[in-house]
């Protein structure tokens, strides 16, 4: 296996959402919650101060249009009138029920997220192709995924019309990769260009994380969720070929699951929208793949380079917990600071299968030295995590993050 990545293009949400809003929004909406005392502590741990959101926080938090009765006003109405109450006691009655806030639908959430992944990933798209010379009908395969937005057609389908694409790309959606679709599309995206080398391969990842943002949510863990997540768009070019705008070499990609550990991360998808569910015993699942990373590493250098070590780490393994179990974690007399370009992206927000990419940038733009050994690695809900092994090629590149 041997491909060529171009530098990602970043568009990150332009809606700036800061911690202290969303603890105000919290207290207001959870004054008696039995882990209200402690969100102040929560969200320094977190360590996120402000992420971006494609759509604006009100968006998120806003009631439903319906109101409480919805379609069922007249049902009400009839089983009210049917209790004897005359017919002012019931008007009075229904129209206090629809003037009580309903949670928005799958519908009302979703539809407005969707058309801004769309919009966000062109965007996305466009910019990557600018940064690597490349013009749309020059684009052989698209790969892409948007784990929040559910949709059919998908995201494939919606940039094959907006760019436009040949109508004969190879366009293969993957919605449900989230964390892992950096790595895990430009691992495939190395397969199909080592089976062609004159293959042009277009990753575009686009997610609208603020989706899982439930104000009405009291659990400690939908605390977490909403202090968590950023919404951002990648994409990036892969060829078989070297060309002069290429940055990176990808040599191997590594694969792993953990089979039952499906219920530790997942989305749930309910009457309000999706809900991203975290069990406390995810991080410690994360880790046993990072383990298994360092072991495979081990088999491809350890014995016939002694000492050696990636002078690039580009990892996203969800949070900080892990990020620091790497760092202890490390084989010895690696050096320190590798994580630095990881803990700088999610001081943003968890940016989901988008995350790895927006690393790969920051490392673009701070200009590693040619030839540095470089390792990128996710992991995501399954739990299942994909790591790639390769050589930077060259210094910085113009910085295009939006």
């Amino acid at each position: 296996m041997v491909a060529y990545v171009c530098p990602p293009a970043v568009v990150q949400g332009e809606h700036a959402v800061h911690t202290e809003q969303i603890l105000a929004q919290v207290r207001d909406r959870h004054p008696r919650a039995p882990w209200l005392p402690r969100i102040d502590g929560i969200a320094a741990s977190i360590g996120i101060t402000s992420r971006g959101w494609m759509l604006p926080l009100e968006a998120a938090v806003a009631p439903g249009r319906g109101g409480l009765l919805g379609t069922s006003a007249a049902e009400a109405r009839a089983a009210l009138a049917g209790g004897g109450l005359t017919d002012e006691a019931v008007a009075r009655a229904v129209a206090a029920l629809e003037g009580v806030p309903a949670p928005q639908t799958v519908q009302e959430r979703t539809a407005p997220a969707w058309a801004a992944v769309q919009d966000y990933g062109e965007r996305a798209a466009r910019e990557a192709l600018g940064i690597a010379g490349l013009a749309p009908g020059d684009v052989d395969c698209l790969i892409t995924s948007h784990s929040t937005t559910p949709a059919l057609p998908g995201l494939d389908v919606a940039l094959l019309n907006r760019l436009p694409l040949r109508d004969d790309v190879l366009m293969l959606p993957a919605t449900q990769w989230a964390c892992i679709a950096g790595t895990r599309s430009l691992a495939l995206a190395a397969d199909l260009v080592a089976a062609d080398p004159d293959r042009v391969v277009l990753v575009v990842i686009s997610e609208a994380l603020s989706t899982t943002y439930h104000s009405a949510d009291d659990t400690l863990e939908s605390l977490i969720v909403r202090l968590l997540f950023a919404d951002t768009a990648v994409a990036a070019v892969v060829t078989g070929r070297r060309r002069a705008e290429s940055v990176l070499r990808v040599d191997a990609a590594w694969h792993h699951s953990l089979p039952g550990t499906a219920d530790l991360h997942r989305l749930e998808t309910r009457a309000d929208g999706t809900h991203f569910v975290m069990d406390r015993r995810g991080p410690r699942a994360v880790q046993e793949t990072v383990a298994a990373m360092w072991r495979w590493l081990r088999d491809r250098h350890g014995d016939d380079r002694p000492g050696w070590h990636p002078g690039l780490l580009l990892a996203h393994p969800g949070g900080t917990r892990v990020l620091e179990y790497m760092e202890q974690t490390m084989p010895a007399g690696w050096p320190a600071g590798l994580l630095a370009h990881s803990r700088d992206s999610y001081t943003g927000g968890n940016r989901g299968g988008a995350a790895v990419l927006d690393i790969m940038r920051r490392a673009c733009d701070a200009g590693p030295e040619p030839g540095e050994a470089t390792v990128l690695y996710a992991a995501a809900p399954g739990l299942t995590a994909t790591a790639l092994d390769g050589e930077w090629l060259r210094g910085g590149t113009p910085a295009r993050r939006s």
